[in-house]
């Protein structure tokens, strides 16, 4: 069973909307993955994550494209990279990772409450 968080817990946990400027390959990682780099807007400038994304999407396709993200984790070192937010997507069983976006375009740097 899963536990229940309080709506003060929920509050502390800061969902931006960003956009995808750059997407390069991962090599360092130990599944294949994409470094992004993602524009949040004025307030909390660009941040960069990895994701396994590359079964899914192509880097191309990435680029311009608005997710949504977590930004107030601890900056995570993974392999020779610092991850600054977190690429929130659905995974399904087989471990595909399907990207959560704004159903439209919005503002880089909007809340997701």
């Amino acid at each position: 069973m899963m536990a229940e968080l309080s709506w003060q817990e929920f509050e502390r946990v800061e969902m931006r909307v960003g956009t995808i400027l750059a997407v390069s390959d991962f090599e360092k990682a130990k599944r294949p993955a994409y470094q992004l780099t993602i524009d949040f807007g004025e307030e909390l400038g660009v941040r960069r994550s990895s994701a396994q994304l590359t079964g899914q999407y192509k880097k191309e396709e990435l680029i311009g494209c608005q997710v949504i993200a977590v930004v107030n984790f601890p900056v995570k070192q993974i392999a020779n990279f610092f991850s600054t937010c977190l690429v929130l997507g659905a995974v399904s069983e087989d471990g595909a990772v399907t990207l959560l976006k704004p159903e439209r375009p919005v503002l880089n740097g909007l809340r997701i409450l």
